[in-house]
């Protein structure tokens, strides 16, 4: 997953979705699919593009947008769809930019603090008792299953799932959208948001430090969020992201 920096082609699909505003990609995940930002008159969209997958789909994030939304701030859906080739997801930009933007690379400090305060404020709000979705390891292992995917057996031996809250389901800090002052202005990209151990969440936000900022912030993430270092649990959900 990266922002894009070379010649990207736009989709045909997202020419006739922009109607004629102004496209920038701004991100491309690792199955091919892309994120454009639409600049027009109507004001600031997004438009997330991809192949057909069999891991996450639009209209389930559509789903689970319009869910949260009754709680937290997520971005408006404006149209969603798909076909047996590609999909499409179009919602308007939450203000603000993304805790990975160049300036909140350099001020990594306040990236950091806010996207810990940001996602424990996620988890108190969104009501895990009211939840249609799940992000339990079951689940995960099902679904890695119908993809095909063989899981170590080491990930059997799972930690107990004691501590429930509504996962985002990738709390990477490219998700979480900073307002000028540094402060959480929403959060994005709910394709897997599930019930599940909160350090489903923590476990990955912190692995994406590094890959951000660079090493050394998960004291500071920890912190912000209010929670002392799990070490098992964050290996563990560390090593079953990346298996799936």
């Amino acid at each position: 997953m990266s922002i894009p920096t070379d010649g990207v082609v736009v989709p045909a699909r997202v020419r006739g979705l922009a109607a004629g505003d102004a496209l920038v990609p701004v991100w491309r995940n690792g199955i091919g699919g892309l994120t454009f930002r639409a600049t027009g008159p109507g004001g600031i969209r997004y438009l997330k593009w991809g192949p057909r997958n069999d891991e996450t789909t639009v209209e389930g994030e559509a789903e689970r947008l319009a869910w949260a939304g009754r709680f937290v701030t997520v971005p408006r859906v404006i149209a969603a769809g798909g076909d047996d080739v590609e999909e499409w997801l179009v919602t308007w930009a939450l203000p603000g930019e993304s805790a990975v933007a160049p300036r909140w690379i350099a001020g990594a400090a306040t990236a950091v603090t806010a996207i810990g305060v940001g996602l424990r404020s996620l988890h108190d709000r969104l009501p895990v008792a009211e939840c249609p979705f799940s992000w339990r390891i079951a689940d995960r292992f099902e679904r890695a299953a119908r993809r095909g995917i063989r899981l170590p057996e080491g990930l059997r031996n799972a930690p107990s799932e004691d501590d429930l809250v509504v996962c985002h389901g990738d709390a990477c800090a490219p998700n979480t959208v900073l307002t000028d002052e540094g402060s959480v202005s929403g959060h994005v990209d709910f394709g897997a948001l599930g019930v599940a151990d909160r350090w489903a969440d923590l476990a990955v936000a912190a692995m994406s430090l590094e890959w951000n900022y660079g090493p050394g912030w998960t004291r500071t993430l920890l912190a912000a969020y209010g929670i002392d270092a799990d070490v098992q649990r964050m290996t563990y959900y560390r090593e079953l992201w990346n298996a799936t």
